[in-house]
């Protein structure tokens, strides 16, 4: 049987989630022989903790007791605003000695007090990001993945996204039908990819705030597979093609033309995830044209090509 040992390190102000979510996962495995985890949360002198949301978590015991893990889990949260000074201490000490080191959302922040992340590439929840990059100029921060795994290191972005680094983890330890599984039972997706952004296209870019932009960006969102060219969509808008770029981008963020590429490559991603249709036809309906059109953007977009694409995220239909 392979066993590996799961730390969870705890502090009063620890979001739930960031914790609750990579042990669910972690604990998953526990249903299948040969792959199951050793789980432990462990606080600095072993005493309750109280989260963000006003939860009382109570840790097996304390971070001085624990020995090295093989997975260390630093979750985010409020308290890393103001973290304990002893708990930094701990970290710059023992994580080293982790056989693979995560974090989640904001505990990079923790990870870069203690040292722990200079050199490496790293992600966190996307209102940090700045902070992190100007605070630690070691540290080379990427605001747009899920998650980033660099080496024994591996960070991961706001709250949900701890849930995908822990099945992206558990599926290199023991396999995709493992960790699908465990997606499935917890009723998420094991289909976001590292280097997938943070947002969808629509929660990327910002609401225009005018109501003919802002119905031009529903249309392209429902429509992905009609006429996109700026020169329709701003007849949509009833303004001339010039002013339409120049207004569209200035509301929200993207030219016409890169809002497009985004929310069609979004609805090429969940065709290909959540239905047998062939490329040829999702191709058309994205607004492609053609498997190779389509195919280019995959590789520009998520460096990989639609048919690898499909193999690695599809949903399988359950198994009884």
């Amino acid at each position: 049987m392979t066993q590996r040992s799961v730390l969870v390190v705890l502090f009063d102000g620890v979001q739930s989630l960031d914790v609750t979510g990579p042990v669910e996962v972690f604990a998953g495995a526990s249903h299948f022989p040969g792959a199951t985890y050793e789980l432990r949360t462990a606080s600095l002198d072993g005493a309750p903790v109280r989260t963000s949301s006003g939860l009382t978590l109570v840790p097996d015991g304390s971070l001085a007791d624990a020995a090295p893990p093989h997975t260390l889990v630093v979750p985010g949260g409020q308290g890393t605003r103001a973290p304990d000074p002893a708990l930094i201490d701990w970290l710059r000490g023992h994580a080293p000695h982790a056989g693979r080191l995560v974090s989640v959302c904001t505990g990079a922040l923790l990870l870069a007090a203690a040292g722990l992340l200079d050199g490496h590439r790293v992600t966190t929840h996307w209102t940090v990001c700045e902070h992190l990059a100007r605070s630690y100029p070691a540290v080379e921060v990427d605001p747009d993945p899920v998650f980033v795994r660099d080496g024994r290191l591996a960070t991961s972005a706001g709250v949900t996204a701890g849930i995908d680094l822990a099945l992206a983890l558990v599926e290199e330890d023991h396999g995709r039908d493992i960790a699908l599984t465990i997606a499935r039972h917890l009723v998420v997706f094991l289909r976001r990819p590292g280097n997938q952004a943070q947002f969808s296209a629509q929660l990327t870019a910002q609401t225009a705030r005018r109501e003919p932009l802002r119905e031009v960006q529903h249309w392209i969102t429902e429509h992905p597979g009609d006429d996109l060219t700026v020169e329709a969509l701003a007849a949509r808008a009833r303004l001339s093609p010039r002013h339409f770029a120049r207004a569209f981008q200035a509301e929200t963020g993207l030219t016409p033309g890169r809002y497009v590429d985004r929310v069609r490559l979004e609805h090429a991603r969940r065709l290909l995830e959540d239905t047998s249709d062939g490329v040829t036809g999702i191709s058309r309906a994205c607004g492609y044209g053609t498997p190779e059109a389509m195919r280019r953007a995959f590789i520009k977009g998520l460096g990989t090509a639609p048919a690898e694409y499909r193999r690695r995220f599809r949903a399988q239909p359950a198994t009884h």
